[in-house]
């Protein structure tokens, strides 16, 4: 799979929802910023990102993947937004 491959996925499953993905084969850092974030605790965001790629995962497609989760807000504050 490719990093587009992954955002394209991610964003036809979970909506408002801006995707930066790294990553090669089926090794990906998935960077999410939406305000479907908003009033989740760390793993109810790490579950939503799970449960949108859990085919993925389930068929090998997917193995590794790093995730991190930002309101807008947060983003706006989050040292990793300069670099994107």
């Amino acid at each position: 799979m490719q990093p587009s491959d992954v955002k394209a996925l991610l964003e036809s499953r979970i909506d408002d929802c801006q995707f930066h993905i790294q990553g090669e084969g089926c090794n990906f850092q998935v960077v999410a910023v939406g305000d479907v974030f908003e009033g989740l605790s760390p793993v109810k965001r790490q579950q939503l990102i799970y449960s949108a790629l859990s085919d993925e995962i389930a068929s090998g497609a997917l193995h590794a993947i790093s995730i991190k989760t930002y309101t807008p807000s947060q983003w706006e504050q989050s040292p990793e937004n300069a670099g994107v």
